[in-house]
């Protein structure tokens, strides 16, 4: 029992589209994603649309780091003006290792994955936050591309994926995911069905999270309040889970 409890660890992950800070007020205030973040409480976090450094600003990525005492790492996919933009990882866990793949298809925004290899004592766990894109086409070339990439067997241990995949109902690009993948079923956990979009009145459902691996799902949640609500035009989603190695 000794060896098995240490062989496993339970983990708080959360997938955020922050929507440069700006809310749905229309005002760009990052003290209100700094305050979903701290009261999600979570180890690591996946968060797209993020505006990093500039030749004049340290950028948010810098600045929620330092607000919630956490190590980050960006895989900036382009330039907003002079700044750089993309997806950020958010860490109470050590960052052994970061990695970024292009999911870019043909003239649309340039689109991206990031991995994060986290340490969890000895063990490592394998960490992606994507960013889809808009067009059916282009989430089911990147669809392909993500499956291929979480699963390469040079990459050993388990693997979380979550973030915005922009595709609310069930499609090809769900299932070529489940190919691979196991998905976490919001359903089951959720009253509202893990509908992130738009914020104040969510009736999409973008956000998701899936793994490979030794997995299991304690719980799943959506924050709802007053703050998340207006914070931006998502909602983040959050779960807890149960990660065991071999």
């Amino acid at each position: 029992m000794a060896d098995e409890a240490k062989r496993t660890r339970t983990v708080r992950v959360a997938t955020y589209n922050i929507h440069r800070g700006r809310g749905l007020d229309g005002r760009t205030r990052l003290e209100r994603i700094a305050g979903v973040l701290a009261t999600i409480d979570a180890d690591v976090i996946a968060l797209q649309e993020v505006i990093g450094a500039s030749p004049l600003k340290a950028g948010q990525a810098a600045e929620l780091g330092a607000a919630l005492g956490m190590g980050w790492v960006m895989a900036p996919t382009r330039h907003l003006r002079t700044a750089l933009f993309g997806n950020v990882v958010l860490s109470r866990l050590p960052i052994r290792h970061h990695q970024q793949h292009d999911l870019t298809w043909k003239t649309c925004e340039h689109r991206g994955v990031q991995r994060v290899d986290l340490a969890l004592d000895d063990d490592t766990l394998h960490f992606y936050n994507v960013h889809f894109g808009t067009s059916l086409l282009e989430r089911r070339s990147q669809a392909v591309k993500l499956a291929s990439i979480v699963h390469d067997r040079r990459v050993v241990g388990p693997k979380i994926v979550l973030g915005d995949f922009n595709e609310w109902a069930r499609g090809i690009e769900k299932d070529i995911l489940a190919e691979r993948l196991q998905s976490v079923d919001l359903r089951k956990h959720l009253k509202r069905g893990g509908r992130t979009y738009p914020g104040f009145f969510p009736i999409l459902h973008l956000d998701h999270i899936y793994y490979e691996g030794k997995v299991e799902v304690l719980k799943v949640s959506m924050p709802r309040d007053r703050m998340t609500l207006m914070a931006s035009d998502h909602l983040p989603l959050v779960a807890d889970l149960k990660i065991g190695f071999d």
